[in-house]
């Protein structure tokens, strides 16, 4: 037990220093590259920080624990939006681009869609999976031509949206930073190497902290779908948190948003369809019925609030966060709930 707990804290510590690494090699390659930021956040963060879910995913598949993966992508979904990106609005609000609210929303949530359509009659077949996967080649692709026809052109939406004097001040500092960062002309090694060194320290911090908790979880007599939803899930998405937050806190609302939204597209196409593919998974009809329904909800929520925010000309902010925050504790809730029945 306290081999478990020095693991949890250990692997915090380590979390939150490899997350600032990670962002900095991020954001110097976007800078020296002319890449979106948003970009970056689907692709090299959403990914990246997606690791954790896919070992967890793979290797909960290939020792014959699927359900294990199912809760733990979907779950990780969850957390993603409610928890996640509500702590990040909370403490950093984010503009919300036309072609995110046009584009990347209505595609997560279409993907939603398609995962609680294969799980209809409570199974994914190997087919299922590779339709999965499939899907995650053509949407990536998609991501990447469109971003950068985009470009950086979305940014002039800035000058509209920031209506307030806070706002305005933000705006100022961001650009400041920048340019700062531009003067510092940062090298393509050392973003790479930032980058790399940061992404690796993020996925073993997270193994160590996800299997201190499973130990004590164990330990209370906890079921494996009820680990998988919310102590691996929650362990899993740490680093998707302190990067967000990170980003966020470095001025990169973008890239902080992407991170989510290329997170929760990678989990729904690659972890689930990795782990179909390995084994087939015959659900339990709870996570249609209570966690598929809650990811759905929380998607269409997340669509809702950000239109909102795009048609008024104001950021997502602290009451969307809340809101997010809020629907997370809700859902943990009835989690308890269910396993208290």
């Amino acid at each position: 037990m306290w081999l478990a707990a020095l693991a949890i804290l250990i692997g915090l510590a380590i979390l939150v220093w490899s997350a600032d690494v990670f962002i900095d090699g991020a954001t110097a390659l976007a800078k020296k590259f002319s890449v979106p930021s948003f970009l970056i956040g689907v692709l090299i963060l959403g990914i990246g920080t997606s690791a954790p879910e896919m070992v967890v995913s793979v290797l909960a598949a290939i020792e014959g624990s699927p359900e294990l993966a199912l809760g733990n992508a979907y779950g990780s979904n969850i957390i993603n939006i409610a928890l996640v990106l509500g702590a990040t609005v909370l403490i950093s609000p984010i503009i919300i681009r036309r072609g995110i609210v046009k584009r990347d929303l209505p595609l997560l949530l279409l993907i939603t869609v398609i995962a609680a359509w294969q799980l209809r009659d409570g199974t994914l077949s190997q087919v299922d999976g590779i339709v999965l996967l499939i899907l995650l080649v053509a949407v990536l692709g998609l991501q990447i031509i469109m971003s950068i026809r985009e470009g950086y052109h979305e940014h002039e939406d800035d000058i509209v949206v920031a209506n307030a004097g806070s706002a305005h001040s933000n705006n100022l500092e961001h650009l400041n930073n920048s340019e700062s960062l531009e003067k510092l002309e940062p090298s393509v090694t050392r973003g790479l190497v930032s980058l790399i060194i940061g992404m690796l320290m993020l996925v073993a911090s997270s193994r160590a902290i996800v299997w201190g908790a499973v130990e004590l979880a164990t330990l209370w007599g906890l079921s494996e779908l009820i680990i998988g939803l919310t102590i691996v899930a929650v362990g899993t998405s740490l680093p998707e948190l302190v990067s967000s937050l990170s980003a966020a806190r470095k001025g990169e609302h973008d890239m902080a948003l992407g991170n989510i939204i290329g997170s929760n597209i990678f989990n729904t196409l690659a972890v689930v369809g990795l782990a179909t593919v390995i084994a087939p998974i015959a659900a339990d009809p709870v996570i249609l019925s209570r966690d598929v329904m809650a990811m759905g909800v929380l998607t269409i929520l997340l669509v809702t609030l950000c239109v909102f925010a795009f048609k008024t000309k104001r950021q997502f902010g602290r009451t969307s966060g809340a809101t997010l925050v809020l629907f997370f504790m809700g859902y943990t809730a009835w989690l308890i709930q269910s396993v208290s029945m």
